[in-house]
């Protein structure tokens, strides 16, 4: 069943371009510079450690609601398959943002469905880094089978989102840390 998932946003995604180049002065723009700072340091030598997968590479980085998230949604395998995926992980910060009402209703058992397409909303077939991008404007299919905006011209912002690190590589694909949850 994983593979079903997974399968048709790879096709899908197969030829699509990339992630456009970040400066850091793009990638902090709206982001404090100690959130950003304290990221960076945090996945400091995971760009060249390729054994974790997503899953363990977030784990290891404090995406503590992100992953809670995809495992009450059951998608930590299909985050661990091969891939490759890009993911565009939120912040615990983000997630906060939109409130203890809304996050509780999202991980409550009979809303498993709506939580997996938010969630799905942030994964890409294919591993897209920000170097593919560079001063395009596009739209990429997500595995929930919709399309998110991405502006590269002045930094990378995905659907409204700004991309305040990107680039963290994992086994199986690539993350990208976002400031917001995106909703389909």
């Amino acid at each position: 069943m994983k593979t079903l998932i997974i399968a048709p946003a790879l096709l899908a995604l197969a030829t699509a371009p990339a992630f456009a180049d970040c400066s850091s002065k793009a990638q902090t723009a709206s982001y404090p510079a100690t959130q950003t700072a304290e990221i960076e340091t945090i996945f400091a030598g995971h760009h060249d450690e390729l054994k974790k997968d997503i899953v363990d590479t977030a784990e290891a980085a404090g995406f503590s609601t992100l992953l809670a998230a995809a495992k009450a949604a059951g998608l930590v395998d299909a985050l661990k398959s091969d891939g490759p995926l890009t993911v565009f992980a939120p912040t615990d910060e983000a997630f906060a943002a939109l409130g203890e009402d809304t996050i509780n209703m999202l991980l409550m058992p009979e809303n498993k469905d709506k939580l997996a397409a938010v969630l799905k909303y942030h994964v890409v077939s294919g591993k897209v880094t920000s170097a593919d991008l560079a001063g395009k404007e596009l739209e990429a299919e997500t595995l929930a089978g919709e399309s998110v905006d991405i502006d590269a011209t002045d930094g990378v912002m995905v659907d409204g989102a700004t991309v305040i690190t990107a680039d963290v590589e994992a086994s199986n694909g690539v993350i990208h840390v976002i400031d917001k949850v995106l909703m389909p």
